[in-house]
């Protein structure tokens, strides 16, 4: 089997790839990613370079997904700006890439007549108080980055039904692991953390996620991929609920750092106060988590301990002005 994988040289692309190829040894992968400052071509490092083919693209050029789709027998989407803060700033972006960008992929995968996996998120159903999100659950984005998401999805649902296109959507709560960019929450704690550097909290930090290993969500990948229905939707949620603050400190912890770097700062314009997905239509087809939020920090904290070389780069470089933008304060070292 040949499948295309659109982002997959992201945080989550990139662990996918690199899982099916070992997990599948008679597979092939082409990615198709367009190498923005969160996706980076090193990160397919460890995959199997005789069964990958790598194409530099953006996904809204047609031309580009015509060439890379060629010979395919099936497409992952992870293709998508995908960060909050900067969606507040530019929708623009996130409105071409992850709307637009879905059409032309799905425009694609119909001509080709293969399966089209959509990878989506838990924002697309905005907060929830008490209780979990189902897939019957209804949409209500809060952000920009959340909107765009929501209308690729319902574009990937007209197809199916108009079309008869051979699509499915799959949707995860928060991803953490290995590689994650250090925009996001984990990855800044840990590596302000080891700098000793002050680390910023939106509002009280008492947002709740439940938190979802990537190599976890990979797994999930496959298994719905494989077994899922088109025309479905697949919620894919982590074992364990955290507040942000909780998250913050056990990353302290296990820095061996004072928990004194904590700086509160105002909150994120539209802030979704929780989110809570309900895995048990993933799980009926065979998926289960097997990594929990206490195992999967530690396994991460210490592989951004060991690997300087592939984040300090990012933290030297343009991540420097825009993190000092985003919370008004420096980093240091």
């Amino acid at each position: 089997m040949r499948t295309l994988v659109t982002g997959g040289a992201g945080f989550i692309g990139s662990t996918y790839v690199r899982r099916h190829l070992a997990e599948h040894p008679e597979n092939e992968v082409v990615v198709l990613d367009k190498l923005t400052y969160a996706g980076r071509r090193e990160n397919l490092d460890g995959a199997d370079q005789d069964r990958l083919t790598f194409i530099e693209g953006d996904i809204v050029d047609g031309d580009a997904v015509a060439t890379a789709i060629e010979g395919c027998q099936a497409l992952v989407n992870f293709a998508a700006e995908s960060h909050v803060d900067r969606s507040i700033e530019s929708p623009g972006a996130f409105i071409q890439t992850d709307v637009y960008g879905t059409y032309v992929l799905l425009e694609a995968a119909r001509d080709a007549g293969i399966r089209h996996l959509q990878i989506s998120t838990d924002e697309v159903y905005g907060s929830i108080e008490e209780g979990s999100f189902t897939e019957a659950s209804p949409i209500d984005p809060s952000s920009p980055y959340s909107a765009s998401k929501a209308g690729g999805d319902m574009i990937v649902g007209a197809f199916q039904r108009t079309y008869g296109v051979d699509a499915l959507i799959v949707r995860a709560s928060n991803n953490f692991g290995p590689f994650q960019h250090p925009e996001k929450l984990i990855p800044l704690c840990i590596l302000n953390a080891l700098a000793g550097d002050e680390i910023p909290v939106y509002g009280d930090g008492m947002q709740v996620r439940n938190w979802l290993f990537t190599e976890d969500f990979a797994a999930a990948i496959d298994t719905v991929l494989k077994r899922g229905e088109a025309g479905q939707v697949y919620n894919v949620g982590g074992p364990d609920e955290r507040t942000n603050l909780d998250v913050v400190r056990r990353i302290i912890e296990l820095c061996g750092r004072d928990q004194g770097l904590i700086t509160y700062v105002g909150d994120r314009l539209g802030h979704d106060r929780r989110y809570s997905l309900g895995s048990e239509k993933s799980e009926g087809l065979g998926w289960r988590a097997a990594v929990g939020f206490d195992e999967g920090i530690e396994r991460t904290v210490d592989w951004y301990r060991a690997n300087e070389d592939w984040w300090g780069p990012i933290r030297s470089g343009e991540y420097r002005e825009y993190y000092a933008k985003q919370y008004g304060v420096e980093l240091g070292g």
